[in-house]
């Protein structure tokens, strides 16, 4: 089965947030492209983003569809989410990037509410398939 297919098996609300993390982590950072002093921020976002989805993608073929799947994402988002907050301080900082900023923040920090409590949970031995994917 492959990681899209395990994913459709899901509760529908899943495959919504992943379509709005999928917007928040890849479309909107492209946005902050048209700022000067927000470019190295998109630039950091997408490829964490990237990074982290291929890393992703990688651990589902080697130990399948478990909680451990949000690892990447905290290897790769957590230094993120601290660079947004450092950049949000910025007081120069334009109000629409900084609009946009916040709204990634926001998605990439309940997306790592999840992955830390599932990454949490697989290292106590909560090591069964989600559910749909056995």
């Amino acid at each position: 089965m492959t990681m899209q297919e395990a994913i459709a098996l899901q509760p529908t609300w899943v495959g919504h947030w992943l379509s709005v993390l999928f917007f928040c982590a890849f479309i909107l950072p492209a946005a902050l492209l048209i700022w000067k002093q927000t470019r190295l921020t998109a630039i950091v976002i997408v490829i964490s983003s990237v990074t982290a989805g291929f890393a992703t993608a990688r651990l589902y073929d080697a130990v399948g569809y478990v909680k451990l799947l949000g690892l990447p994402h905290i290897i790769f988002w957590t230094p993120v989410a601290i660079y947004l907050i450092v950049q949000l301080r910025k007081p120069d900082m334009p109000k629409l990037p900084r609009m946009i900023m916040i709204v990634v923040l926001g998605a990439i920090t309940i997306s790592l509410a999840f992955d830390y409590s599932d990454v949490l949970r697989y290292l106590l031995g909560d090591r069964t398939p989600l559910e749909g994917t056995i």
